[in-house]
């Protein structure tokens, strides 16, 4: 079987490695998104996927946009294809976290199977990890489906269940749905299952992030905001206005044990109202006070320096202290 493989991020990166360390499988081509600017100096750098595929030996184009006839005829080209309608499972273009639109007439030019973590149709959309930790979902999954123009809402052949736990971030959910997605894909391959179209009861959408998701506001649950924390680590970072207008990042926080919570909270400087909202110490911990409850703060950064423990940041930072 020819197969050729789109995708950007981390994640596609490792799918893409276990679909070329497969046995038969291996991509005659590799496209990803154009190298962009990253970090405070703005140099140039490749998507994961590049540089997996560079590490691989795998023939690789970054074109400035996957659905023009030039990156069309390269991909016919891998598959093996005259241009014309070729949706078999003799050879199979694959999707993952690409980030960018696949249009027509790609889409009817050959058989397109997106790996996307989650349980369609649940969390369709860019953000699925990420919403289904914010959202406190106990389970979430990988599903394997047929790309069309609808925003994940192809038929699905295939897909697996993956348990949340309470203490996951991104980082360690992420980690095993790329395994678990690997391993749908390849039987997804191998097997070519059927496809089922999906119910359109239970759809939810996972709108991209943006900064407002990042801001963890005291307005809200510290069990929500913990979620947060979770979610956006280690990729993204959640972040906490302090009283002069800057924002600290927040790498780890703890919801504090109840009978902790309801003793802080019943303190009269800790009424609504009393004083600025935002991360106070108190006994040497940074807290922040919520609608409903309180979020220890673990492991924070801030703006400028690297990121360190509470009681580190403590030491060589001024914050109101509360008794």
């Amino acid at each position: 079987m020819s197969t050729a493989f789109i995708g950007t991020s981390d994640f596609a990166a490792a799918v893409l490695e276990r679909l070329a360390r497969s046995e038969g499988h291996r991509p005659e081509l590799v496209i990803t998104r154009p190298d962009r600017p990253s970090g405070r100096g703005r140099r140039l750098t490749a998507p994961p996927v590049a540089a997996t595929a560079r590490a691989l030996g795998l023939a690789l184009e970054q074109p400035q946009n996957v659905n023009d006839p030039q990156s069309r005829a390269l991909i016919a080209q891998a598959l093996g294809a005259d241009g014309a309608s070729s949706t078999h499972r003799s050879n199979a273009l694959i999707v993952c976290a690409f980030g960018a639109l696949i249009k027509e007439p790609l889409l009817s030019e050959h058989d397109v199977l997106n790996v996307h973590p989650s349980l369609l149709p649940r969390w369709r959309g860019a953000a699925p990890v990420e919403r289904a930790i914010m959202a406190g979902d106990e389970r979430t999954g990988v599903s394997i489906m047929r790309l069309t123009a609808g925003l994940d809402s192809g038929p699905v052949c295939l897909a697996g269940a993956e348990p949340i736990r309470a203490e996951d971030t991104y980082g360690s959910l992420a980690a095993r749905l790329q395994e678990l997605g690997g391993e749908l894909l390849l039987r997804a391959l191998d097997e070519a299952p059927p496809f089922v179209e999906q119910p359109e009861e239970g759809a939810t959408y996972a709108e991209k992030l943006g900064p407002a998701d990042r801001q963890l506001d005291p307005a809200r649950p510290a069990g929500e905001l913990e979620r947060v924390v979770r979610a956006l680590h280690p990729h993204i970072g959640a972040r906490v206005e302090l009283a002069d207008g800057s924002m600290l990042g927040v790498h780890r926080a703890a919801l504090l044990e109840a009978a902790d919570a309801q003793q802080v909270q019943a303190s009269g400087v800790l009424a609504k109202g009393d004083s600025e909202p935002g991360p106070y110490a108190r006994d040497g911990r940074l807290l922040l006070d919520c609608a409903l409850g309180v979020l220890e703060l673990l492991v924070v950064q801030p703006p400028g320096g690297r990121a360190m423990d509470a009681s580190s940041y403590l030491r060589g930072h001024g914050l109101p202290a509360r008794r």
